[in-house]
């Protein structure tokens, strides 16, 4: 039971009063208004039976009367204004005001009976109290006082009226030790209940922390989590599974039918296909919105069956996005080649090299014309297949240095010119050339040389597909109103592509046959290393349509953030 705090009908405050609101404790408190509930009726019974008694005229029983009145109203005192409070181990200021009053009163009556009417059964009413609501110590305080009373009782009757001394006291103990026999059985089933309800409370906060777990857990998944009963009625849609399947039209908060969407029907006959073959299932489906691109989706789904029939069975589907699938198994696929890619370049390294050095020697040597034509030839595509070596050693390099965040910042405008300055001159493009300074030389978090790696791959893309007039490429720099720095390298060349624009930023992919296609990949990966955005548009310049490539950088002022975030975050 409880530990001692304050009695039943005191407040927190000792100084407040026994009749001060406290707050209720659970089972003990309903089993408090149970008993008071029933000191009520006891106490309305015994008043209708004494004015019954006296309606018959036995007026010798009018003090009976006025004793009942008098527990009738303190009974309904205590019922309508008091509150449960965990009793002490003593006959305290709650035991006189409950228990101690049914005892008072209970032989008050039977010291008054007349007609032979015994009162002794109204005794078990306070032992039961004190042996349900308070410790094993009050109970058997409790049961001895009743004991005592009724000894007592016997020995007063003996006096006033002669008879056999043996037979009043035996009967008397006997119900004395059944008030003991009552006080320990109900003691013990009131503790066996508060451990019940304790260990239920236990259980219940385990169950309770459990769910919360599982929310998180299946909230936080990337993998779409849907729970439809047999009627096809959403119970439960995590997060992932409402970015899947819903768009900014059509949302829908659970619960909500697979019917309400034609987009969705595929989703719903998977589910009762689940349902009528009692199996898991497995489905690739496309979701198909008007006016919106279709989205693919992986569909597995399980069945959570009650084993005893007591609940009802519910369909557990988890949605996975084909394209996000796809692009994981490219991401590895990729990594994958990168490694064997850099090991291939490895090995070609050095015999690449042996054989720049003996067309070199052999060049020396040469004195006919053809000849020199031949080791000019083999020297052109060496030197081509070193490029090559170089870009997939480069990717190599940036892939291991990706998740390691740079701290180096320059100031974008210096370091632009100059780097456009010498790559004009060394090719001879500087009559096609125009730049436009403008960020206010805003410091930038990125490495000198892998802006210059940057601008070179860009510029030579640039003049690849720029015409020969002035001002076919431009190369601008501004602040943009979201805080970026945007840097864009335009040219007048013709538009690329559909299915070239797919695949720009993709290793091993060019329109040109003679380039290895990782140009621009290179670009990218030196570009999510510093926190730093590439992308491609159609652009006007001075009424001219062209390609522009474009980067958004992160200036120094703002923290550098390893993971790039999206454009759609930006404003471009």
């Amino acid at each position: 039971m409880p530990p001692k705090v304050h009695a039943w009908l005191e407040s927190a405050k000792r100084n407040s009063g026994a009749w001060e609101v406290a707050p209720e404790l659970g089972a003990f408190g309903r089993l408090w208004r149970v008993f008071m509930t029933a000191r009520v009726t006891i106490a309305s019974v015994l008043v209708v039976l004494q004015a019954f008694v006296y309606a018959l005229g036995h007026t010798a029983d009018r003090w009976s009367f006025a004793i009942c009145i008098v527990y009738l109203c303190a009974t309904l005192a205590v019922r309508l204004w008091g509150r449960p409070y965990p009793p002490g181990s003593t006959f305290d200021a709650q035991w006189l005001a409950t228990v101690g009053v049914d005892i008072v009163t209970f032989s008050a009556l039977n010291s008054l009976q007349s007609g032979g009417i015994s009162y002794t059964p109204l005794f078990a009413l306070p032992v039961l109290l004190s042996s349900v609501l308070g410790p094993i110590l009050l109970a058997f305080g409790t049961a001895a006082s009743v004991t005592l009373l009724l000894l007592a009782d016997a020995w007063w009757n003996f006096l006033q009226v002669p008879g056999d001394l043996n037979a009043r006291f035996l009967q008397a103990g006997l119900s004395g030790f059944g008030f003991f026999l009552v006080a320990l059985l109900a003691n013990q089933l009131a503790l066996r209940l508060a451990r019940e309800e304790q260990r239920a409370k236990t259980s219940q906060s385990a169950a309770r922390m459990q769910v919360l777990v599982n929310e998180l857990v299946v909230d936080a998944l990337a993998d779409g989590v849907l729970v439809v009963d047999v009627n096809g009625m959403v119970r439960s849609a995590n997060p992932a599974s409402r970015r899947l399947l819903a768009t900014r039209e059509a949302f829908h908060t659970t619960p909500f039918g697979l019917a309400a969407e034609a987009a969705w029907h595929p989703l719903a006959e998977l589910m009762r296909r689940t349902f009528a073959l009692k199996s898991p299932q497995e489905a690739d489906i496309s979701v198909e919105y008007p006016a919106h691109n279709a989205r693919r989706l992986r569909v597995r789904t399980r069945l959570a069956a009650s084993q005893s029939n007591t609940h009802e069975s519910l369909c557990v589907m988890f949605l996975e996005d084909l394209r996000e699938m796809e692009a994981r198994v490219r991401t590895e696929k990729m990594a994958a080649m990168g490694r064997m890619s850099a090991a291939v370049a490895h090995e070609i390294r050095n015999p690449l090299a042996a054989i720049s050095q003996a067309n070199a020697l052999l060049e020396e040597d040469l004195k006919d014309a053809g000849h020199l034509q031949l080791t000019t030839l083999v020297k052109q595509n060496a030197q081509r297949l070193n490029k090559i070596v170089e870009e997939v050693l480069d990717i190599s390099r940036a892939q291991e240095q990706i998740t390691t965040p740079q701290t180096t910042t320059l100031r974008l405008d210096d370091a632009l010119v100059r780097i456009v300055a010498d790559w004009a001159v060394q090719a001879t493009a500087s009559q096609r050339m125009h730049v436009t300074a403008d960020s206010a030389n805003t410091t930038v978090w990125f490495e000198a040389e892998h802006l210059r790696r940057l601008m070179i791959n860009l510029l030579d893309n640039a003049l690849r597909y720029a015409s020969i007039s002035a001002h076919a490429i431009e190369v601008s720099t501004e602040m943009m109103a979201s805080g970026q720095v945007r840097l864009a390298v335009w040219s007048d060349g013709p538009p690329l592509e559909k299915t070239v624009q797919t695949h720009l930023f993709e290793p091993f992919f060019s329109s040109e046959s003679r380039s290895s296609g990782l140009g621009l990949y290179i670009c990218r990966e030196l570009c999510e290393r510093h926190g730093a955005l590439i992308s491609y548009q159609r652009a006007l310049r001075t009424s001219i349509e062209g390609n522009e490539f474009f980067i958004l950088f992160r200036p120094a002022s703002q923290p550098l953030n390893p993971r790039t975030p999206s454009f759609e975050t930006l404003v471009i």
